[in-house]
């Protein structure tokens, strides 16, 4: 049995508690109590205000070599997406786990502790099966661990190149061929204690609605994860309609994809029929508000999917900022500029996307909690920063979700271990020269 007390934490509510001991053991939180006047003796201080780990529900991990490289000159989602490409058919198993790793430690440093891969570079160059079909995700997982996160690996179909069109140059590492399969190379990923598998569709112009079921059903009679890209471009909505006279929402529902175990990824340009879709098959969707703005998507109506019924969850996406508390403010302030009023979400509601709401999507029901019998996952954020400094007891969550940045994330803990403290990577060390070498040898 360990002890950490923390001088204030977010249990769940819309405000925190002060004085809280959280007692662990076996990996699981065992009891908490509150209002505790001091740490316990032997305890371990949690100074500022502690909360439930992190959840970053979507992410691609190579494509944080990206970083600063697609800002110049003018364009477009499609003209990032070539530059995309060109790092993708850089990457090895090797290379894939070095950044992956570096990476994973970063989003450690920034509180999360579990990360939702929506993998799709399977093979190697021209489409050649490595000797171990599954290599590339492999490398995630083993990266994962080096980091001491968790991990649902979405290992994603990936079979078009658009509506009608074959796949070419880099996609050919994206395919398997057929939906069948690639349900016989995912059936050969394992999971572990830190790990856990689950399924996507790329998008409706990477899978045809003939194989959409295919994935679907895997992913339904194993009880996994099932995410896919939707909406998140106009052009897409509307070779969508031209080719089949379908919403990529109503695509997706013909094939068995909607439900409760999936989530939708952007969902960005919706009709009032899709949203409802959406809402009444309890599907969640999943906001990636920072890589939104930085690819000019647009700004997506979390609002109204969570009154139909959709339950939110928040990604960091291309990587482009690795900040869940950034992307939980940023789905109500891009509310705002959408409808120029304010105060959309509350911010527990927020912090409850970023934490509890996260560890449903990817498959974790355990985490993203701080009560008895949750994982023992937590995370602690300074009140003593230049953002911090000045908060009220009372509105303490507002200055988390509003004002405070991955960068007063100061304590991590995973399974009741500790792997960030002060601020430093336990295991990885010197994050950022880490993640230098790795971006090096693929750019």
């Amino acid at each position: 049995m360990s002890v950490f007390y923390a001088d204030h934490a977010w249990l769940g509510g819309e405000a925190t508690v002060a004085g809280v001991a959280i007692e662990v053991a076996g990996g699981r939180v065992a009891a908490v109590r509150q209002g505790v006047a001091g740490p316990p003796p032997g305890a371990v201080h949690l100074r500022g205000v502690t909360v439930p780990g992190l959840a970053n529900a979507h992410s691609h991990a190579f494509h944080r070599a990206l970083r600063g490289r697609t800002q110049r000159g003018r364009g477009t989602f499609w003209t990032w997406r070539e530059q995309m490409y060109r790092v993708a058919a850089r990457l090895t198993p090797d290379g894939y786990h070095a950044l992956a790793r570096a990476v994973y430690a970063e989003m450690a440093l920034a509180g999360i502790t579990c990360v939702g891969e929506f993998h799709y570079v399977h093979h190697d160059t021209g489409g050649r099966p490595y000797a171990s079909p599954n290599a590339m995700g492999e490398a995630l997982i083993a990266a994962a661990d080096d980091a001491g996160i968790r991990i649902t690996l979405l290992d994603t179909c990936y079979l078009r190149g658009g509506f009608g069109m074959p796949p070419e140059g880099p996609q050919l590492r994206f395919t398997d061929g057929d939906a069948t399969t690639w349900s016989e190379r995912v059936s050969g990923l394992k999971a572990g204690p830190h790990a856990r598998v689950g399924a996507a569709i790329h998008s409706v112009r990477a899978v045809p609605p003939e194989e959409i079921g295919v994935v679907s059903g895997w992913a339904r009679e194993g009880g996994v994860p099932l995410h896919f890209h939707l909406s998140e471009q106009v052009a897409e909505n509307e070779a969508c309609l031209s080719a089949y006279g379908r919403t990529p929402a109503e695509l997706l529902a013909d094939g068995g994809a909607l439900g409760a175990l999936s989530t939708a990824v952007h969902a960005t340009h919706l009709t009032p029929g899709d949203i409802a879709l959406l809402g009444e098959s309890g599907t969640g969707v999943c906001m990636c508000p920072t890589t939104e703005r930085d690819l000019a998507d647009g700004i997506g109506p979390a609002r109204a999917l969570a009154d139909a019924g959709s339950p939110i969850s928040l990604g960091s996406d291309s990587n482009a900022v690795v900040d869940l508390l950034e992307e939980a403010r940023g789905v109500e302030l891009d509310e705002r500029l959408a409808t120029r009023r304010r105060g959309h979400w509350l911010a527990a509601d927020l912090l409850r996307a970023a934490t509890s709401g996260g560890h449903a999507s990817l498959g974790w029901p355990e985490a993203g909690r701080i009560e008895a019998g949750a994982s023992a996952d937590l995370v602690t954020i300074a009140l003593d920063s230049v953002r911090t400094a000045g908060w009220a007891a009372d509105c303490l969550v507002e200055t988390l979700v509003f004002a405070a940045t991955a960068a007063d994330v100061r304590e991590v803990i995973v399974a009741g271990r500790r792997i960030v403290t002060a601020g430093r990577h336990l295991a990885v060390g010197d994050v950022p020269t880490t993640l230098a070498t790795a971006i090096a040898d693929l750019t």
